[in-house]
């Protein structure tokens, strides 16, 4: 057993998170997680209202009765998403812990603390996260270059930025960011990390809701079967590499070219529909990590936090033994 401010904190057993994935994060996956003694968050606006959030709450409620949390992402949309009333259900529901990720947190983390629920919010930047420390979050999630998702615009490596956030927060910092083994957590304890977070190692697990040929395909990527894209639009994002991917960069380094060019291939609804549920791998974007590349095989939630576990146990043991 390894025990953090993390574990303490949170009430969990072991220093590992299954942060908030769009289409991914259900009751499934999330009670799975718990079960594993890790903490796994629900993802919020997977809901396609606040009150199908509060029936996912309930449905997780039944399969587990360890600590899990909730992810609510902010961005900007198109359609106005009504944030207040997802937040009111994520509080009316009983939820003890939020990760919060995307835009300012200020209103929502008032809100949480006020009522009693503990809140990690998500960066890519040691400003940001010393922002949110201001605001109050109980933890950060700091997001490295190798992450899927969204890493910013700055290309920071976990291996620089989760001990940079580390000097200059008081508060838990969780690395994310191309971890999938033992080794990984060991290396973020080492690095002055809590816990650690992992999205594409989870998506990899038997209990996660999506296609096998996703799970299939992940084992079978390396390291280098991931692409950026947005990039030439400020809203850099990292998927699986795949047609639907190198298309959007073809068209995204035309001269001229804008975001309407490429938002079509690009749409959350085409990903999550072919790729996710029905498994057509190069039908749409997906998020995958630089992890993949650390992914042997397909596992249950408790044998991969298990695993980890017990190998970064092993690590620290030998890491011990060098010393004269």
């Amino acid at each position: 057993m390894i025990s953090t401010p993390f574990t303490d904190l949170f009430g969990v057993d072991h220093p590992i998170v299954c942060g908030g994935m769009t289409g991914v994060g259900t009751a499934e996956l999330i009670s799975a997680v718990a079960e594993a003694g890790a903490l796994g968050f629900l993802t919020a606006l997977t809901q396609p209202t606040p009150e199908a959030l509060a029936r996912e709450i309930a449905r997780c409620r039944k399969m587990t009765d360890k600590p899990f949390g909730v992810n609510l992402t902010i961005l900007p949309t198109l359609t106005p998403v009504p944030y207040a009333e997802y937040r009111a259900a994520i509080i009316e529901s009983g939820v003890t812990v939020v990760e919060t990720a995307g835009s300012n947190p200020a209103e929502h983390v008032a809100a949480f603390k006020s009522a009693g629920v503990k809140v990690i919010h998500k960066a890519v930047a040691v400003r940001h996260a010393v922002k949110a420390q201001g605001l109050g979050v109980d933890a950060v999630s700091i997001d490295g270059f190798e992450c899927a998702g969204h890493p910013g615009e700055e290309d920071i490596p976990g291996l620089v930025l989760v001990p940079a956030a580390v000097r200059r927060l008081d508060i838990p910092v969780i690395a994310s960011g191309g971890f999938a083994t033992g080794s990984g957590l060991a290396a973020a304890l080492a690095l002055g990390a809590c816990a650690i977070n992992m999205g594409t190692r989870f998506v990899a697990s038997a209990e996660a809701p999506v296609h096998r040929n996703v799970k299939e395909q992940i084992v079978a990527n390396d390291e280098r079967a991931t692409q950026l894209v947005f990039r030439e639009f400020g809203n850099t994002g990292r998927v699986a590499r795949n047609a639907i991917s190198e298309e959007i960069v073809t068209r995204s380094r035309r001269p001229g070219a804008v975001f309407e060019d490429v938002a079509e291939l690009a749409s959350g609804v085409r990903g999550r529909t072919r790729v996710l549920q029905e498994g057509h791998m190069d039908d749409g974007l997906w998020w995958a990590g630089q992890a993949q590349g650390l992914i042997e095989s397909v596992a249950t939630c408790d044998e991969i936090v298990s695993g980890i576990v017990a190998d970064a146990e092993k690590i620290i043991g030998r890491l011990a033994d060098l010393r004269g």
